[in-house]
């Protein structure tokens, strides 16, 4: 997921990605536990999307904080 796609989510969005994106990493954790998955660097790939959609989250708040000021 790019940054681009990310700016252009809603607040809800956001939090709902994040959602899906952590039950996504937990399923591909198990099943690399279970047996070795076909691709593993796409555990790296989904923590990565997670910590944009964080930072994105973050970010926001941050602005809204400094707007109400």
């Amino acid at each position: 997921m790019k940054n681009s796609e990310i700016t252009g989510l809603s607040q809800e969005e956001l939090v709902a990605r994040i959602a899906e994106e952590t039950e996504n990493l937990v399923k591909l954790k198990f099943a690399h536990t279970i047996s070795a998955i076909e691709n593993p660097s796409r555990i790296n790939k989904v923590r990565k999307d997670i910590a944009r959609l964080n930072t994105e989250v973050t970010k926001r708040k941050a602005q809204s904080a400094t707007e109400t000021k």
